[in-house]
């Protein structure tokens, strides 16, 4: 897989070959670039097509090319996409959200997830004159969140970033205490792999509130999927600033930081601007998103349809536990867990070849597109590739 004018074959790195189905070989039949995508199916380079789970990464949960949300999209084009003036669209879509997410008092729109979480703690560092940030989740690639490996980020940066373990609330007390005066938000993506307890959203909360700390929920995988306003919906749980992005205009790039008024004042203070966070497209792509998600009742359907697939997931687990060790994820976006990552490699190969796409990591994503119908298949199609991994003649277990 060299010799590709793209650097690294695709500039989205969930996306390529490798992180999908392991190293290719030149020879190999498996999916590598698509060219068209409709409901929940996509059409590769050579015409054939898959039923697809990996749903642009989470970023379609209405379905592709939704028949609303592409004529809103058209019309914005043939009104010229962007120009000189902030849209009336733009404070439309704010007083829309406002409405259906009523703790985002004042937004911000940018292009995408990474953009507006950077833009939260930009936000938040402005607003309490601190730098540090404790992070729990993935919240992007841009520098303020790097710790760990990777060149190119300064040390200067990564030494004001530390990791905050997902749900345990002894060490994230400790953690916020120790930050004290030197912290200026928390970010964290409600849901990771796993639901968060209610103790350890209290102690996120209390502790951050004690301390002047901004808490800010990532939820750029959660918002318009797991409920209309996220894990902060669901778990009822009131966080500073909010990020969302993906589901919210249905695979369209765009993203919002919205949240207190006071916190968000402090945006106004410092600089996060951006020539094409108020093209017309997106906007007019997330407006129409969100009334289809309202009328349609579309997390309540997620969390139906998931809901099957996720008994499922958990019975092949059961019946294949030599391959499968467990079902991480929720109803919404689940994933299996593997005995190895040749085993992982092989599942997400033979279901490709078999015509389905399923990630082999976090997360497989339901759409409004999918049905019982699509569950099935997909449920039969795993038994059939797990059975195939077995050797000749042993039995389930």
């Amino acid at each position: 897989m060299t010799d590709h004018r793209v650097q690294g074959f695709t500039s989205t790195g969930s996306k390529r070959p490798d992180i999908l189905f392991g190293p290719l070989s030149a020879e190999s039949d498996l999916p590598r670039r698509m060219r068209r995508s409709s409901g929940c199916r996509v059409w590769d380079d050579h015409d054939r097509e898959y039923l697809d789970f990996i749903m642009a990464l989470g970023a379609v949960a209405l379905g592709y090319g939704h028949p609303e949300v592409n004529p809103a999209a058209i019309a914005a084009i043939e009104n010229g996409v962007v120009g000189s003036l902030a849209p009336t669209l733009e404070e439309e879509v704010a007083e829309e959200l406002g409405r259906l997410i009523p703790w985002m008092e004042r937004v911000r729109f940018l292009k995408t997830g990474a953009e507006g979480v950077a833009a939260a703690v930009r936000i938040s560092r402005a607003a309490t004159g601190r730098e540090r940030v404790l992070g729990c989740g993935y919240h992007g690639w841009l520098d303020w969140c790097h710790a760990g490996s990777g060149e190119g980020v300064p040390a200067v940066t990564r030494a004001l970033y530390r990791e905050l373990p997902f749900n345990d609330p002894e060490i994230t007390r400790a953690m916020i205490r120790e930050g004290g005066d030197q912290l200026a938000c928390v970010v964290v993506e409600p849901i990771v792999v796993t639901e968060p307890s209610r103790e350890w959203l209290e102690v996120l909360r209390e502790e951050t509130t004690r301390a002047g700390v901004i808490l800010v929920f990532d939820e750029i995988k959660t918002a318009f999927r797991v409920a209309i306003g996220g894990g902060a919906e669901r778990y009822a749980v009131a966080p500073d600033l909010v990020v969302i992005a993906k589901a919210f205009a249905n695979g369209f790039p765009l993203a919002a930081v919205g949240g207190k008024a006071e916190v968000m004042e402090a945006a106004s203070r410092t600089w996060i601007s951006s020539t094409l966070s108020t093209e017309l497209v997106s906007l007019a792509a997330a407006k129409a998103t969100m009334g289809v998600m309202v009328r349609e009742q579309v997390p309540a359907h997620l969390h139906r349809i998931g809901t099957v697939l996720l008994h499922g997931l958990h019975a092949l687990q059961r019946r294949y536990p030599d391959l499968i060790t467990g079902v991480g994820g929720i109803a919404e976006m689940a994933f299996f867990q593997y005995a190895t990552e040749e085993t992982s490699r092989a599942v997400a190969a033979g279901c490709a070849l078999r015509g389905i796409l399923f990630k082999r990591s976090a997360y497989n994503f339901v759409s409004l597109a999918h049905g019982e119908p699509e569950i099935s298949t997909l449920l039969k199609t795993l038994e059939d590739v797990l059975q195939s991994l077995r050797p000749a003649g042993s039995s389930r277990g």
